[in-house]
């Protein structure tokens, strides 16, 4: 699994019969009107089938999930999961439209989860998390952010992706990896191999939002750059951070030369093939998610690599060891046929270490509570605890909801794309339309 932004590729104990949503009667079949004390209430429960769709496709992953159901059919053998695999997101929205949505619904991206909330299509699950007693502070902060909106926890974290820096140690020739932007420039200049025409052999780092992973959202958090005002508003134009991280960038692509770093890239290998650069030497430095060290384990086993946290604004030393993170997301869809039996699922994988560890050690993903990724049958080498490292650290951050993110991201990649070609004249008046396009679809959304 991984967490892929929809405007880049165009990144969980108890139980108890439930008490009614808050969108309980707009959105469909309330989670169990007349609650009862956690325990033997909800073995009660009478027997069901419940649908669950998801995301997961290949072999490895269905897998994975399928082990994880089945510790809650030990738990609760009357209840049978009929899952499907490889459903996305616009088939869950249109399947909760027309009336025929399943019980529970996970979804790789949260670019969805503040029309899902908004809207009703997901069901507030605050009742119930109240209800049962579950302390969400076991879940990191930025965790329990990506999957509600606006007063509403319409979903829960299952996985979670986390972002930072791989590096080849061969290629590295013995130079740690860098901390602050300004190493990052130096040792990419320092790693950078041309021939004798100046075209790009091996490349120390590419800059270039239009580069596999590095999206205007999984780069902003190296400057702690800011999307959002308060009310919801674009604050791309106006946080200087973003212009940093922007110039900084520009400056780099410059030194390579953008003609020179374009033709490079697109000669690179497949971003999910064998023929990674990264795997094949190309490429010294990446930003990557840590399902990466599972990819390299099957496709590049004899490569020496290390991870880091990505390298950070020299004036905001404390960011560093901070990163990115979001990941998939599950809920119960407005129509839910058996919403009492769906949310015991949901609990039992979000919340349950034994669940949580079994998925992670599977998929590499980060498992989200606190309990699961200090479990001692979690699986996790140096560099993988890379990153449950950054996805704990406080000043970890994410794509903040927003029922246009798709949209705003779309938008502002764009506008990076031709920054980094030499098109936009004026940054500040570039970013501020940026700022106008977001806000205009904003007023037209109803805020």
């Amino acid at each position: 699994m991984r967490f892929v932004p929809l405007a880049v590729v165009a990144a969980l104990l108890g139980s108890t019969v439930l008490t009614a949503c808050t969108a309980g009667k707009e959105a469909g079949p309330s989670l169990g009107a007349q609650p009862q004390p956690s325990g033997s209430a909800s073995q009660a429960l009478p027997a069901a089938t419940i649908e669950l769709w998801h995301g997961f496709s290949t072999d490895a992953e269905v897998k994975a999930f399928e082990d994880a159901i089945a510790g809650f059919n030990k738990k609760f053998p009357q209840i049978t999961v009929k899952a499907t695999k490889g459903v996305q997101d616009d088939q869950i929205t249109q399947a909760i439209r027309g009336g025929k949505a399943p019980d529970v619904a996970a979804s790789f991206t949260t670019d969805n989860v503040a029309q899902w909330c908004k809207s009703g299509a997901f069901q507030d699950l605050t009742p119930v998390i109240q209800q049962d007693g579950i302390d969400l502070t076991v879940l990191p902060a930025v965790a329990r952010s990506y999957t509600a909106f606006d007063g509403k926890q319409c979903t829960l974290p299952l996985l979670a992706d986390a972002y930072g820096l791989y590096y080849n140690k061969a290629l590295m020739k013995g130079n740690e990896p860098p901390k602050t932007l300004s190493e990052l420039t130096e040792l990419t200049k320092k790693l950078t191999v041309r021939d004798a025409d100046g075209d790009i052999k091996v490349a120390g780092f590419i800059p270039s939002v239009q580069y596999y992973e590095n999206s205007p959202s999984h780069i902003g958090p190296m400057v702690g750059a800011k999307w959002y005002n308060d009310d919801g508003t674009s604050a791309i134009g106006s946080d200087p951070a973003w212009k940093q991280l922007l110039t900084w960038q520009k400056e780099l692509i410059d030194w390579y030369g953008y003609d020179k770093l374009d033709k490079f890239r697109k000669s690179l290998g497949d971003e999910w093939s064998a023929e990674h650069p990264f795997y094949k030497g190309k490429v010294a430095m990446i930003l990557d998610g840590e399902w990466r060290n599972a990819m390299l384990a099957n496709d590049a086993k004899d490569l020496d690599y290390g991870t880091a946290p990505l390298p950070v604004a020299d004036d905001k030393p404390d960011l560093y060891g901070s990163g990115f993170t979001a990941g998939t997301v599950i809920g119960v869809p407005k129509g839910a046929k058996n919403p009492q039996h769906a949310w015991e699922l949901i609990k039992y994988l979000t919340t349950d270490t034994s669940s949580l560890v079994t998925l992670s050690n599977a998929l590499r993903n980060v498992p989200t509570t606190k309990a699961s990724m200090e479990s001692p049958d979690l699986a996790k080498d140096a560099n993988f605890k890379t990153f449950l490292d950054i996805f704990s650290h406080p000043k970890t951050s994410t794509l903040p909801a927003s029922v246009n993110s798709v949209f705003n991201q779309e938008v502002f990649a764009s506008f990076i794309t031709k920054w980094e070609k030499g098109s936009v004249p004026d940054l500040d008046a570039g970013l501020k339309d940026v700022d106008k396009q977001i806000n205009d679809k904003l007023k037209l959304s109803g805020g």
